[in-house]
């Protein structure tokens, strides 16, 4: 069964960024690397919530219904599960085979 994550990423600062993807650990590797333009300029590296789901329509919606939302109710969505916004996957465990070295 494949699985399908919606995540929101956070900066130092707080600016926020949500997306959907079927790898979890690459995409958020991938940002901090700086591949993505917003998330690269913004510094926005750390996963702050995420969610899984099996189904890529449900995952989309949900992603859609989130960007939605005011910074508010994104920021009230963090803290229920996350209230002192610690990343959820410290670099030493993102993906490796994108690590220089």
């Amino acid at each position: 069964m494949r699985q399908y994550w919606v995540y929101v990423l956070a900066s130092r600062s707080r600016v926020l960024y949500t997306g959907v993807t079927n790898n979890l650990e690459l995409r958020v590797a991938q940002h901090r690397e700086g591949r993505f333009g917003f998330t690269a300029k913004y510094r926005v590296t750390r996963l702050v919530y995420c969610e899984e789901t099996s189904n890529v329509a449900d995952a989309i919606a949900r992603e859609k219904q989130i960007k939605a939302w005011t910074r508010v109710k994104r920021v009230a969505l963090i803290e229920s599960v996350n209230p002192t916004w610690d990343d959820l996957l410290p670099p030493e465990k993102a993906d490796p085979s994108l690590r220089s070295g």
